[in-house]
């Protein structure tokens, strides 16, 4: 009797036990469907256009917004910022992942940043931009690629973006980067023809006859017959100086050593880089279909060219100048070896025998009688971006403002020469504005190889070209007069969708340019 009422208590305990689970089971999912539906509600509420403008607090987000094709279009459709900001909701992981870190650190730059502080120019510049926008996020809206009344240059592109995108990391927002946030200033590339630089008219009774004559080793102004075109060419001096840079350099990379002694004979250099007046000279007189090929152009006997002979660049696909201007600025965006039949055709213009600098002239020029990473006072440190002190201290602008056109004043963008210093040669934008070409092949090992006092060095093998200077989106660490880098020929024509690419003009590099020179023998009478 008693094992019997034990059994029917167990029972009813364990009654008692499974209710009370059940209870909380119920409870507990009236609860998660609650919490659920609230974040879910949240989270559909911090999807919104409004929202999204309480911590994007620079005007011009919402301004430009509005004014872009993504809403101001034809067919009505609104495409949110969260359409274009996030991958597509069928990814959910994705999705919701990469809601919550823009949202933690949107609120973050909300609750600590100044917006005067932040550099909005930059931020909306393509490299900054690629990294905001899923390409998922465009292809699901944009599914297809060959809509009616695509133009034929449009169907090329999408051609090219469909057969390569994965290949390559193609975006959709490398074409199309002012859809989101529309910018006056940006053009959607395409072939444009012939630049209007190329075809202004210009009275011909302004045109240079003959080339300037020199008598002596002494600066002089070229004019270019044929052209309204001239430009100043400076003096310098040879002699002997020591390449490179030592360990005890800040930023120093291997490839700036072993110092050693160079001895360089005398030449002229261009006091600034070729401006995009000489360079739509060059293409309004030459313009062709490209067809002298590459090694032809490099086995030129320079001397000897006749004018005629020379096949000039085709027109480019997209804008070269960017938007920014033409005039003065360096001519941007074209490849080493349109850079060097620019050279042959100023050559047989002038019947002197221009090329780009060697390294070493580059360098020897650079530096202007100076042994310091600068040509002006001041340490790399105190002028970098990089370092863990710069999250609190900003670098110091005071004197490489002056003298540098970079990623602290550059605007994100390339500036006329005017509106900086001269070396002590008197060449202006040696260091930023743009990396220069130059007629080295990049050889990482070059110093390590080479003989101390040695004169008049160049490489000859390799796969690259060597550039040199930085340009303007270049932190100050990387315009020392010792910095080398190189050219990225398959990823500077990444999007080009022509085919076969361009061997004029690079799509994916924008502040790459040159300076010429001038051999003192062919020039000085």
């Amino acid at each position: 009797m008693a094992r019997f009422k034990k059994s029917s208590g167990n029972q009813r305990n364990k009654k008692k036990i499974h209710q009370r689970k059940s209870f909380y089971l119920w409870v507990g999912i009236f609860v998660g469907v609650i919490l659920v539906a609230s974040l879910y509600q949240t989270s559909v509420y911090f999807s919104t256009n409004e929202s999204c403008m309480m911590c994007h607090v620079h005007p011009h987000a919402e301004e430009t917004w509005k004014l872009s094709s993504h809403v101001n279009n034809k067919s009505g459709v609104m495409v949110n910022c969260v359409d274009c900001h996030l991958p597509p909701q069928d990814d959910t992981w994705a999705h919701y992942t990469a809601k919550v870190k823009l949202g933690v650190r949107d609120v973050w730059s909300y609750l600590t940043k100044d917006p005067e502080d932040i550099d909005w120019e930059y931020k909306s510049q393509l490299e900054q931009a690629v990294k905001f926008i899923p390409n998922a996020s465009c292809v699901k809206c944009h599914q297809d690629l060959f809509p009616q009344g695509i133009s034929d240059d449009g169907i090329t592109a999408h051609l090219y973006y469909d057969e390569n995108h994965e290949k390559l990391n193609l975006q959709c927002i490398s074409c199309h980067l002012d859809v989101g946030h529309h910018d006056p200033n940006y053009s959607h590339s395409k072939m444009v023809g012939i630049p209007s630089g190329a075809k202004a008219a210009v009275d011909s009774s302004m045109f240079f006859k003959e080339p300037t004559v020199v008598n002596s080793f002494e600066n002089y102004t070229e004019q270019i017959p044929g052209t309204a075109v001239s430009f100043n060419m400076v003096a310098i001096d040879g002699g002997t100086f020591i390449m490179g840079s030592s360990s005890k350099e800040a930023f120093h990379k291997e490839d700036e050593a072993p110092q050693h002694k160079v001895t360089i004979s005398p030449f002229f250099m261009a006091e600034v880089e070729t401006t995009w007046d000489q360079y739509w000279a060059f293409f309004a007189q030459t313009m062709s279909e490209g067809r002298t090929p590459p090694e032809t152009v490099y086995a030129n006997n320079l001397s000897a060219l006749d004018v005629d002979a020379i096949s000039g660049p085709t027109p480019p696909f997209g804008f070269p100048d960017q938007g920014w201007g033409s005039g003065d600025r360096p001519a941007i965006t074209m490849t080493h070896y349109a850079a060097e039949v620019f050279c042959q055709w100023l050559s047989a213009k002038t019947g002197k025998k221009y090329r780009l600098p060697t390294e070493a002239e580059w360098e020897y020029a650079a530096r202007g009688g100076t042994e310091t990473p600068y040509f002006f006072e001041g340490k790399p440190k105190d002028f970098s971006n990089n370092g863990f002190i710069r999250k609190f201290i900003s670098a110091k602008t005071d004197v490489i403002g002056d003298y540098v056109i970079y990623e602290n004043n550059s605007n994100y963008r390339t500036q006329e020469p005017s509106i900086v210093k001269a070396n002590p040669f008197g060449l202006k934008n040696m260091l930023g504005n743009v990396m220069e070409y130059t007629s080295d092949k990049y050889d990482e090992k070059a110093y390590q190889n080479r003989t101390d006092g040695v004169t008049d060095p160049v490489v000859t093998e390799g796969d690259e070209w060597v550039v040199r200077g930085g340009g303007y989106f270049s932190d100050a660490s990387d315009v020392r007069s010792a910095a080398r880098s190189k050219t990225s020929h398959v990823d500077w024509l990444k999007t080009d969708p022509q085919q076969p690419q361009s061997i004029w003009w690079y799509s994916d590099i924008k502040g790459i340019g040159f300076r010429v020179v001038c051999e003192m023998d062919s020039a000085v009478k």
